[in-house]
């Protein structure tokens, strides 16, 4: 049994460990208000971007079939979008739906990139964890088909990620961790801009993103999502399972029921809306700023849920320390009284002697 002095220091120990892990909490609970809000005051404006951007669509389909415009929206699209040169641009047309598909276009290589998003620091649970294991998933998945570890490009967002992916040799192409400890835009769109021009060169073939999707305070959800090329469908609650996306349909982030953005906001009709100069035109603007927005809108996801991932566990600490604090103050109650009884026998013993 442990001695009385060795208790009280226990008992000090966690005294001192419960006051960090309440600040801890503190801190995290407000930065993740903040969050919350950022994310918050963004959706409205995404929402509406992707529903315009649908409408587009539906009025100017990008498709390759003899339908006047079409092939206007494919050329303005490749040169705008992709930043491709004349020079540049393949002799066979490539058609809009390899761009709006799963599938990369026949005449690029099969090297692939991720952007794999984490915290810079710790104490967050299986914040971390999580979104490098399911990196780890991904590139198993790609060396399963057939790649080599040259041909997988690793953007780390976060210093965990990026701690994570160099030990297993996949070193980030720079540094991202001041993006992951304070979300911007400018930084989201320098990042974004880089990955549509290494996917317009030809150098990546598919651009995906992993990154731990917030969906209330005590649930984060780790996901994998298509970047380039941008079609795919959405899964419920934000997540995909890794099904193969349907291809003709442009990707929102936001389709999930928790956003209030279902099928009905991506119509097959357009709307009633009178457009200059063209929707031709306005796909050019569009596309490349939904593009950059998606990143940023998913970076701001993964700050939200760090900060609610580190509430939840500073949280779970708190509590577990409080009732270890009751044992180990109950324990020691318990020593004192037996030794204040053990003296006080001693004194009564030695009077009756």
């Amino acid at each position: 049994m442990a001695s009385l002095k060795e208790i009280k220091n226990r008992i000090a120990s966690v005294s001192g460990t419960l006051k960090i892990t309440s600040a801890m909490k503190l801190v995290a609970s407000a930065k993740l208000r903040k969050a919350q809000q950022a994310i918050t005051n963004m959706l409205p404006y995404e929402r509406q971007l992707q529903r315009i951007l649908a409408n587009l669509l539906a009025q100017a389909p990008l498709s390759s079939g003899g339908q006047s415009g079409a092939g206007e929206v494919h050329s303005r699209f490749a040169a705008a979008e992709y930043r491709l040169t004349p020079a540049a641009t393949p002799d066979e047309d490539i058609s809009p739906a390899d761009i709006a598909s799963c599938h990369g276009r026949p005449d690029r290589p099969s090297q692939v990139a991720i952007v794999a998003f984490s915290s810079n620091s710790s104490l967050c649970g299986a914040f971390n964890a999580n979104a490098i294991r399911k990196t780890l998933a991904v590139i198993d998945e790609y060396r399963t088909s057939g790649l080599s570890d040259s041909d997988i490009v690793v953007y780390s967002v976060g210093r965990k990620m990026a701690e994570a992916m160099r030990k297993a040799g996949f070193p980030s192409p720079d540094d991202y961790t001041k993006m992951a400890e304070s979300p911007g835009y400018e930084a989201a769109s320098a990042l974004s801009q880089e990955l549509i021009d290494g996917y317009s060169s030809g150098r990546f073939s598919k651009v995906e993103l992993v990154y731990n999707h917030f969906k209330s305070t005590a649930s984060q959800i780790t996901v994998r999502e298509p970047y380039l090329p941008m079609a795919a469908t959405s899964a419920p609650d934000g997540a995909t399972d890794g099904t193969p996306p349907v291809p003709g349909r442009v990707h929102s982030r936001f389709a999930a029921a928790e956003y209030g953005l279902g099928t009905a906001a991506m119509p097959s009709e357009p709307d009633d809306m009178i457009i200059e100069p063209s929707p031709e035109e306005l796909l050019e603007e569009l596309l490349p700023k939904v593009q950059r927005l998606k990143l940023y809108t998913a970076l701001l996801d993964t700050n939200a849920a760090e900060h609610a991932a580190r509430t939840v566990a500073m949280q779970t600490a708190t509590d577990n320390g409080n009732e270890l604090l009751e044992s180990l103050t109950l324990e020691y109650n318990k020593g004192r009284q037996q030794k204040i009884t053990s003296e006080i026998l001693d004194i009564v013993g030695g009077t009756m002697q």
